[in-house]
């Protein structure tokens, strides 16, 4: 691939919902712009942007792809990312390392889910953008239907600049609204628009020139006086609106037939900014102030690293995309971020699984190089003597977990080594271990993420786990005080055991923790004894009586005993303690805590009334309906136990149109009726253990 200068430079991001054909069109653009030599096909796994063995296995992406080409002497780093919203951390990457984004919209299936969650992203990023409605020549394709459901729900900003001619079957080219001439498929010369077009070309194109109008005034001086308005002046006005967010441009076309590709490339480089055009900011450790960032390949270094992948050739792989100067193949960085020297090898531009050596990466371009000490993902490069920091990517938090179990001592050797390094690639993955229930938890954003975690650990480090429902990390306490004696008394010749103690528990606050003290007076107990009662009270509380689960919010006080200047010993007086603190457990009428989360959910209006019908099931106390613009926003204090699969049921009654987070809230305690349920599934799977 030859030079290119910064402002010859377009980064574009695709994004879509599951299934509108950015993948395809993808592969149309590599074909076209002479990259590959054959169009591959999803079906297949054979394209260059799904290459990796889940996507392939699945037929869906679950990973970005990067993909250069191209055109006009320009070059387009496309940036393909998963429709499916479980891989959102992927679109956020993505996102947050280009100027600009295509939306893929199908002619027959409209606007849906995935794209109006990732247009909201956009919205939130001021990201200028292009909507590329796909599949004219899918049965069902309407693309007047189609431009309506754009205007309705991502805004009235949205205005055709293509006409499709025919569709379905019939689909053979487009009408170009701004040249006012129709291109047909198979055919590289322009032609002139179909007579039975004309009208409906000229009202699309008179809503092109009043779009544009409104963003420059001596459009709109001569739109009022009646004059024409020229093809270059409209051209002009359309990429300063599309940079300031106030235009985005229609096209259409079909990627699996290639039409309309050559258009679309057209728009990228006429109509996106360049990285010249656009702004970042970042901070100044030296002064610790925030400034904007020029994109000056001469400039001093700062670059972000937006996506790490084991790759089974080359080891470690870190994406990066570089914001002012030049990184070069072995030289060395700075990485602000963890304040350590990175050495850079040999640095590869990145084509689909592909690399190909080069000997630098200019600002504005996008790289990769392998086999990093210390760098991760989010982190900054630039140079010691001037080192900055770049906003890393938002990614979000986890709302999926999963319990997972290693298959055989040999896998359960190598699950410490593999965890880490899933989510050193995948950021929205989350691992920790469940103390109370004695379980290591992946979270991440859904089931489908969670089932892709544990096929890649498998493949990529022969890590090979079994997947399961958390255990609810349930608590036991007191709503009562109580005393309790317990005298342990062994004689089987010599020496003997005794140990006599007298115990009382009280109840302490919510959030309290565990508490143990001692009132011991006249020497009733050697106090060489005592922390041998309180071990024999902690090993108590962590198994808890009524079900097996840690106690808490209880304090327990040694008050009085006895012993035995030759029997008695730290274990005589440790076992004391345990049974001890058992008996005056079940005297001080004990109960089960569950975890309480706040959960807030994002739906669509009209899904209001289903998800509190819904939560009403779950034992939930819905405490607030916030209305956000065509959404509302639901609060609720739901226990654990009932939102484990949450994000399965969410997306089933809302189409996947619904989000939410929730976080700890309280300990509170169960109902009876739940209560007897956890202690007979506790009884049962003891028992099953014995056997």
């Amino acid at each position: 691939m030859p030079e290119y200068t910064t402002d010859q430079l377009r980064n574009v991001v695709l994004l879509s919902h599951g299934g509108a054909g950015k993948t395809s069109l993808t592969e149309a653009i590599l074909f076209f712009t002479g990259v590959i030599n054959r169009m591959g096909k999803v079906e297949e796994g054979t394209t260059t942007s799904d290459s990796d063995p889940d996507s392939i296995k699945r037929k869906i992406s679950v990973s970005l792809s990067l993909l250069p080409c191209s055109w006009n002497n320009n070059k387009i780093n496309l940036i393909d990312t998963p429709g499916y919203m479980d891989f959102v951390g992927e679109v956020k990457a993505g996102m947050r390392v280009v100027e600009s984004a295509i939306f893929v919209v199908c002619a027959a299936s409209g606007v849906e889910v995935g794209t109006e969650l990732t247009w909201g992203y956009a919205e939130e990023a001021a990201m200028p953008r292009i909507i590329f409605v796909n599949k004219m020549d899918r049965e069902n394709a309407d693309f007047d239907r189609t431009l309506s459901a754009i205007q309705e729900k991502l805004g009235k900003g949205c205005v055709a600049i293509h006409l499709p001619i025919g569709s379905q079957k019939e689909f053979k080219g487009l009408v170009d609204l701004v040249s006012m001439k129709a291109f047909m498929r198979g055919k590289a010369d322009e032609s002139e628009i179909p007579g039975d077009l004309k009208t409906q070309a000229d009202s699309l194109r008179e809503k092109l020139i009043e779009a544009v109008a409104d963003v420059d005034d001596n459009i709109m001086t001569k739109y009022l006086d009646g004059g024409e308005v020229t093809n270059d002046e409209i051209k002009a006005a359309l990429k300063n609106g599309v940079v300031q967010g106030k235009i985005v441009p229609v096209l259409a076309g079909g990627a699996l037939q290639s039409i309309g590709i050559s258009s679309l490339l057209n728009a990228i480089c006429d109509y996106m900014p360049s990285p010249v055009q656009a702004s970042s900011r970042g901070t100044d450790q030296t002064t610790n102030e925030e400034v904007e960032i020029t994109p000056d390949p001469a400039g001093s270094l700062v670059s972000l690293v937006f996506k790490t992948t084991a790759d089974p050739y080359v080891g470690k792989l870190t994406y990066f995309r570089v914001f002012s100067g030049t990184i070069s193949s072995n030289t060395q960085v700075w990485n602000s971020t963890k304040n350590s020297q990175e050495r850079i090898a040999q640095l590869f531009l990145i084509k689909g699984k592909n690399q190909e050596p080069v000997s630098h990466i200019i600002a504005g371009d996008v790289g990769a190089v392998a086999k990093l000490a210390a760098t991760s993902t989010g982190d900054t490069f630039s140079t010691k003597e001037k080192p900055f920091s770049l906003p890393p990517v938002k990614f979000p938090s986890p709302v999926f977990s999963a319990a997972i179990y290693p298959r055989t001592k040999a896998d359960l050797d190598k699950l410490g080594l593999a965890l880490p390094r899933l989510a050193e690639e995948d950021p929205t993955l989350n691992v920790h271990r469940e103390i109370d229930t004695s379980e290591t938890i992946l979270s991440g954003m859904g089931e489908t993420h969670i089932d892709v975690a544990a096929e890649r650990m498998q493949r990529k480090f022969g890590v090979e786990v079994r997947l399961e429902i958390p255990k609810v990390p349930y608590k036991e306490t007191i709503t009562t005080s109580a005393k309790a004696e317990y005298k342990h008394k062994k004689q089987s010749g010599g020496h003997g055991q005794f140990g006599h103690v007298f115990l009382e528990l009280e109840p302490m606050e919510r959030g309290g923790g565990f508490e143990f003290t001692e009132k011991i007076v006249g020497g009733s107990i050697p106090r060489n004894y005592i922390p041998g009662v309180e071990k024999g009270v902690n090993e108590a509380r962590m198994e808890g009586v009524l079900a097996g689960y840690p106690v808490v919010d209880t304090r327990a006080i040694l008050f009085d005993g006895s012993f035995h200047p030759v029997d008695s010993s730290d274990i005589a007086f440790k076992i004391a303690g345990l049974h001890a603190f058992k008996k005056g457990f079940s005297l001080a009428h004990p109960i089960i805590l569950e975890p309480v989360m706040n959960l807030k959910v994002t739906v669509p209006d009209s899904y209001t009334g289903d998800i509190i019908g819904d939560l009403n099931t779950k034992r939930a106390k819905v405490s607030g309906i916030n209305p956000l613009g065509g959404t509302s926003v639901i609060e609720a204090q739901v226990p654990l136990a009932e939102i484990q699969r949450y994000a399965t049921d969410l997306k089933s009654i809302t189409q996947g149109r619904g989000i939410y987070t929730m976080e700890f809230s309280h300990l509170e305690e169960v109902p009876s009726f739940v209560a007897q349920k956890i202690i007979e599934a506790r009884d049962a799977e003891k028992t099953a253990v014995k056997e």
